[in-house]
């Protein structure tokens, strides 16, 4: 499991070589993701945010300070869970997030398409 974040530096933990995780605070190509920019307060946007997560199956929040989420997402098929964390980064105005499996080396680009669907939703409650 991943460590909890700094709040105050908005860093998540570092993405494994291994191609199952996707951060916005990863440099490479291969893992890295655009953060969600919010133009809201960060109460606004987290609240925003939890209606988002809610909207995926299969994901359940685990841990929430209102700066921080972690979720657990649950595949279908062979039950895998996967660590989803968000930080709310006011003094950036983003919301930094990563995923990543907890087991195997590929995820066949299911973190990715995770984060992506979250921006959907998120975009769809403007």
């Amino acid at each position: 499991m991943a460590l909890l974040p700094t709040v105050a530096t908005a860093a998540l933990a570092p993405c494994p070589s291994s191609p199952n995780c996707v951060s916005t605070d990863a440099t490479d190509a291969a893992h890295a993701i655009a953060p969600i920019p919010f133009d809201v307060t960060p109460a606004v946007a987290v609240d925003r945010l939890r209606r988002a997560l809610a909207t995926l199956p299969g994901l359940r929040i685990v841990a929430d300070d209102g700066r921080y989420i972690r979720a657990e997402a649950r595949s279908r098929l062979f039950r895998f869970v996967d660590d989803v964390e968000f930080v709310i980064d006011a003094a950036a105005r983003v919301i930094r997030m990563r995923s990543a499996s907890r087991t195997g080396h590929w995820d066949l680009g299911a973190n990715r398409r995770r984060l992506e669907r979250i921006r959907t939703a998120w975009d769809a409650m403007r």
